[in-house]
């Protein structure tokens, strides 16, 4: 099969609209080309209704973490996106509830076999950090603190979301270190 269409299965998936709040609205960019993966949580609110991953105030910080423009950014020859839940997951008691535990298992593997130039993967938050690190730390801080331990094919990451400004603050490590690393490794590749 090939990849544009396995995107349009994915696009269509209804695996579990079922238990989605907003119904199913399956978001990813991928093309054979790209050569950075970056694989995070679920789309919120605003992805879900504009259907751009990322596409919110943590794609914002995310952008300036990368230090790459939207058009690098939303070129999935350069760029793939494959979020651990591909649709939104409805509201928790404090933000969005965790991805759907379906999508990863489902097309997770399918994806990857169809990007053979992935260079660099990014693992944004716990969830995909708990999917794709074996060996990790217990704790996202630590998780990211050893960051070298799984390079150079991932760097973990914590989420870029604003709810996490306190996390940054507490940690200034990793805007001193992790991003500038990131950065040039990034500018190197696209």
């Amino acid at each position: 099969m090939s990849l544009d269409a396995l995107l349009k299965q994915v696009r269509a998936c209804q695996l579990c609209a079922s238990d989605l709040p907003l119904g199913a609205n399956p978001v990813v960019q991928a093309a054979k080309e790209a050569r950075l993966l970056i694989i995070g949580q679920a789309p919120g609110t605003r992805v879900h209704n504009t259907s751009i991953p990322w596409n919110d105030p943590s794609g914002d910080r995310l952008r300036q973490w990368l230090d790459i423009d939207k058009d690098t950014f939303y070129d999935p020859t350069k760029v793939a996106i494959i979020p651990m839940g591909f649709c939104y997951p409805g509201k928790g008691r404090s933000g969005d509830l965790p991805p759907r535990k379906e999508c990863a298992p489902a097309w997770h593997q399918k994806l990857l076999q169809q990007l053979p130039n992935i260079e660099l993967t990014l693992l944004i938050g716990q969830y995909s950090q708990n999917y794709y690190l074996s060996n990790k730390p217990k704790t996202l801080t630590e998780t990211v603190q050893h960051w070298q331990d799984w390079e150079p094919d991932f760097i973990p990451l914590p989420h870029p979301s604003p709810r996490n400004t306190l996390w940054l603050k507490k940690n200034p490590w990793f805007e001193a270190d992790v991003v500038p690393y990131l950065q040039s490794r990034i500018h190197s590749m696209l």
